[in-house]
């Protein structure tokens, strides 16, 4: 077995935790929405994975994309791999100066003024749009990954 395949391996699974448990985050929130006694716990559960398992699966997947150019004798600069790249690095953008800071102000919202403030729903707002669009990116970077489409000829 070769290194390149050890990776893609290794790579497909931090793929499938990343974005897995990004997606279980609507999910969470909705049903914090339905039970707001419960909402602390569940808006503290996802600071939980985001921190603790999704962002360290994406610290991984950038470890191992990279790795494979050098084991698969890639070039950074095929279209997929560079816009996908380029995609991730946005994203990660986003991620970090918009979404966790998001989620933050979202709990501290909560403790402060409860789930009807307005400063609580502001908050919820714009944690779920910025959580959309981050999940738009991922969807666009794993549909480039798995089709290696021919972006530019």
């Amino acid at each position: 077995m070769s290194v390149y395949l050890v990776l893609k391996y290794i790579h497909v699974l931090a793929a499938i935790v990343a974005v897995g448990a990004n997606a279980t985050y609507g999910v969470w929130m909705t049903l914090g929405a339905a039970q707001p006694e419960s909402l602390r716990a569940i808006l503290r559960g996802v600071r939980f994975l985001d921190n603790r398992i999704a962002n360290p699966a994406y610290g991984l997947l950038l470890i191992t994309g990279l790795a494979m150019l050098y084991a698969g004798h890639l070039a950074l600069a095929t279209p997929w791999i560079a816009t996908g790249l380029g995609l991730f690095i946005v994203g990660m953008a986003i991620g970090a100066r918009g979404y966790t800071p998001a989620l933050r102000s979202q709990i501290q919202a909560l403790e402060a003024g409860g789930p009807q403030s307005e400063v609580y729903r502001r908050a919820s707002d714009r944690g779920r749009t910025i959580g959309l669009v981050f999940m738009l990116l991922v969807l666009i970077i794993v549909f480039l990954m798995v089709t290696k489409p021919a972006l530019w000829g």
